[in-house]
């Protein structure tokens, strides 16, 4: 792009806020300018996987109010990954992908493989452009602090995190964020859903009266990659390395992901917390100091303790060939909040049982479902009485929900343009602490604070310089391939 026309694109970016603002004073509505300047945000993916390809796929699809945009480069450790995304993504949007000339080996000259090809995917974009993360969680932050240093907008897949040590890094880092005026959006989506705010605003004036308990439920049979055999027994795998391995299976490996807990059931038990009051309306409101939760518990709406149980039924699967992953298929956690309220959180991955995914809120006047057969469209309603009872009802979402995964896009592309605050980092490293901490509490058998899971031992510390394939993987299979395995009441002070 000639440097004239880059620095006209920039200065579009930074100025369309106010030009809104006066606008909408003068009671004249201007139109983005896309003749006059090149307005493109640019977009580089880092992870390639169906994560990323679905967030790739709703960031070139918004609304036309909020475009245009472009992909322009895209990252991942796996180079089949990466050519499977990009040839979908380009037969979809011919117009708004573009990485340059295919080489030899059949990828465009801004698809990079390897560890550090998240570093050249960013080095693509400018300021007012965005760079999407859906990598396995645990190296959410080293990308993070990456994009921040070079002042580029951020949308992270959740979780955020998958211990405390990455919650840390993660709300360190965003300082740096905030004061740099960055645009970050968290995949949950179900916090752009209209029905469930429009809900969590009823709640929070006084609608059922005061939250005593929620629930949530996510049972169904195994998902994704979280049970695993060993890795000798998958010809596909046989000869991955380890650490490529343990990223190939990440729902497998707790370090990497939080496991099946972290990134199945955050959805469920994040909403239940924004009912509870958690982090309302701006985005970059907390509610509190969340490296000092026991110094602002009077404004803490975020659990303070948790305890549960858990355990793995099925070792084996229906060949008789032997899990190896670190989850639990089932996992029962009692969160208590600063002031006794309690949400009970009910996770399941077993074939052949009841599977119900849902979520509830009861409240001393009332009761209200806000999730039920899936994340959307949410039945978000309120009844009087302890069950939704259509004869008892009070309240009902009046319009048909929009889809929340374009919603989170349209908006955070709307901050950008617009230059409005928005900054997610912190809800969701909080949400993801919310799991770190329940995890922790099934896999030791212990009840565990706020401050024992922030605290707890990092999983892998080292991922910053982790640039090769030939580095020790953050856990280590046994002879067996087996690997170290939560022994609630024996490990009590560690997850395995």
């Amino acid at each position: 792009m000639p440097k004239k026309q880059e620095q006209n694109r920039r200065e579009f970016i930074e100025t369309t806020g106010k030009v809104t603002a006066a606008s909408a004073l003068a009671g004249v509505a201007i139109p983005h300018v896309h003749a006059a300047v090149d307005d493109t945000v640019k977009v580089a993916l880092v992870g390639a996987g169906g994560r990323g390809t679905g967030a790739a796929n709703n960031a070139l699809s918004v609304s036309a109010g909020h475009g245009p945009t472009k992909l322009v480069a895209a990252a991942d450790i796996f180079e089949s990954k990466l050519k499977s995304s990009l040839n979908g993504l380009s037969k979809k949007y011919k117009e708004k992908v573009d990485l340059g000339k295919k080489g030899k080996n059949g990828l465009p000259e801004r698809a990079y493989v390897g560890f550090e090809a998240y570093k050249e995917a960013i080095n693509n974009l400018d300021k007012g452009d965005v760079a999407i993360f859906t990598t396995p969680p645990a190296f959410r932050w080293v990308f993070y602090k990456y994009a921040v240093e070079r002042g580029i907008n951020v949308f992270m897949e959740k979780p955020v995190t998958s211990d405390g040590y990455g919650t840390k890094k993660i709300l360190e880092i965003n300082k740096l964020a905030k004061e740099k005026n960055l645009k970050v959006g968290v995949g949950l989506m179900c916090r752009h859903s209209r029905a469930r705010g429009a809900m969590a605003d009823k709640i929070q004036e006084g609608a059922i009266g005061d939250v005593v308990l929620m629930r949530s439920y996510r049972m169904h049979g195994p998902v994704a990659s979280a049970r695993s055999i060993p890795q000798k027994m998958r010809n596909e795998y046989k000869d991955l390395e380890e650490i490529r391995w343990q990223i190939r299976r990440f729902h497998s490996f707790i370090w990497a992901s939080g496991g099946c807990f972290n990134d199945y059931y955050i959805h469920n038990i994040d909403e239940c917390c924004w009912m509870k009051g958690a982090a309302m309306g701006d985005p970059e409101h907390t509610g509190g100091d969340p490296l000092n939760v026991m110094g602002s518990l009077e404004k803490w709406s975020w659990p303070i303790m948790a305890q549960a149980t858990g355990g793995k039924h099925y070792t084996k699967n229906k060949q008789g060939q032997p899990y190896v992953d670190q989850n639990f298929d089932n996992y029962s956690v009692e969160y208590t909040y600063a002031d006794g309220t309690k949400l009970m959180h009910y996770g399941r991955t077993i074939e052949g049982c009841h599977n119900e995914f849902a979520s509830y809120i009861h409240g001393t006047k009332g009761f209200g479902t806000f999730s039920k057969n899936g994340h959307w469209p949410a039945p978000s309603a309120l009844y009087t009485g302890l069950t939704p009872n259509p004869k008892n009802q009070t309240w009902k979402f009046p319009a048909r929900e929009t889809n929340p995964y374009q919603d989170e896009w349209d908006d955070l592309l709307d901050a950008i343009r617009n230059d409005k605050p928005y900054n997610e980092a912190e809800r969701g490293a909080l949400a993801s602490q919310v799991c770190n901490m329940g995890r922790m509490a099934a896999h030791t058998g212990q009840k565990v604070m706020w401050d024992d899971a922030l605290n707890a031992d990092p999983l892998a510390p080292d991922l910053e310089n982790l640039v090769g394939l030939d580095g020790d993987a953050p856990v280590k299979a046994n002879a067996d391939g087996s690997y170290p395995a939560p022994q609630p009441g024996i490990t009590k002070n560690r997850e395995y």
